[in-house]
C-alpha cells in the first residue's frame, strides 16, 4: 500500500487539524516533538506521511501531487486558484473576508466609484469587485499591516481577513461590506481522488462524525 500523503499549513491550523486526526485515531507521534528537525512525519502502520509547509504553499504541493491531502485556509485556496478539490469544511479557523474602510467610503462602494482596494489577496479583491460587484477598481498589494492604507490615503477601502474586528475598529475603520465567509477547508489531488478513492472516502466520513 503507498503512503498518502497531508500537506499541513504551519501553526494553529496544523495544531487544530492533528487534534481532529486523533479523534479518529491518526496520530503521529514524532509531529508533537518541538525539538525535532525533521520536515516529514511518517506513521507507519496507517501508511501516513505528513509535512507541514506554509499556508500558501498548501494548494500547490496538493496539485502538483506532493501531497495527496491539504488543509488550508480558504482565503489561501481562493487566492491562489490551484486545481484541487475541495472536499470538506473543517469548520474550525472561522473568519471573513471583508471590505473595510473609513465609513465615509460607503458611498464610493455603492455607486461603482473608481477607487484603489489595498489588500494582501489581490486575485480575491479582483473577483469580488470585478465579477460580483461590476465596480472598476486599482488593486494595490501590500503585505504588511493594511489598515494603514485608507489612514494614510493609499487606498479608499482594503480586503482582508477579519476576525474580530478590534484592530479595525482601533484605527477607526470598520466592515463595509462581506466579501465571502472562511475557514479551514480539506484539498485533495484530482488524481489521488481517483486513485485512493476508497481511502478518502473513509477518511471523510470518520472526519465528518466529528464536525
Amino acid at each position: 500500500m503507498r503512503y498518502l500523503t497531508f500537506a499541513l499549513g504551519k501553526g494553529r491550523l496544523a495544531k487544530q487539524t492533528l487534534e481532529l486526526f486523533e479523534k479518529i485515531g491518526i496520530t503521529c507521534e514524532e509531529m508533537k516533538d518541538k525539538e525535532s528537525r525533521k520536515l516529514i512525519f511518517v506513521n507507519e502502520e496507517l501508511k501516513l506521511k505528513f509535512f507541514l509547509a506554509k499556508g500558501p504553499d498548501v494548494p500547490t504541493y496538493v496539485e502538483y501531487g506532493a501531497a495527496d491531502i491539504g488543509v488550508a485556509g480558504k482565503d489561501t485556496i481562493l487566492e491562489e486558484g490551484r486545481k484541487v478539490h475541495e472536499v470538506l469544511d473543517l469548520g474550525y479557523g472561522k473568519c471573513r473576508m471583508c471590505v473595510c474602510g473609513d465609513p465615509s467610503a460607503t458611498p464610493l462602494l455603492r455607486h461603482h466609484e473608481l477607487i484603489r482596494v489595498a489588500t494582501k489577496y489581490p486575485n480575491i479583491a479582483k473577483d469580488y469587485f470585478y465579477n460580483m460587484k461590476h465596480q472598476t477598481v486599482e488593486i494595490i498589494k501590500l503585505n504588511g499591516s493594511i489598515e494603514l492604507a485608507p489612514i494614510v490615503g493609499l487606498s479608499e477601502v482594503i480586503v482582508d481577513i477579519v476576525e474580530t474586528g478590534s484592530t479595525l475598529r482601533e484605527n477607526g475603520l470598520e466592515v463595509l461590506e462581506e466579501v465571502c465567509p472562511l475557514s479551514a477547508r480539506m484539498i485533495v489531488n484530482p488524481v489521488s481522488m481517483r486513485m485512493e478513492q476508497e481511502r478518502i472516502k473513509d477518511l471523510l466520513m470518520k472526519l465528518r462524525t466529528q464536525l
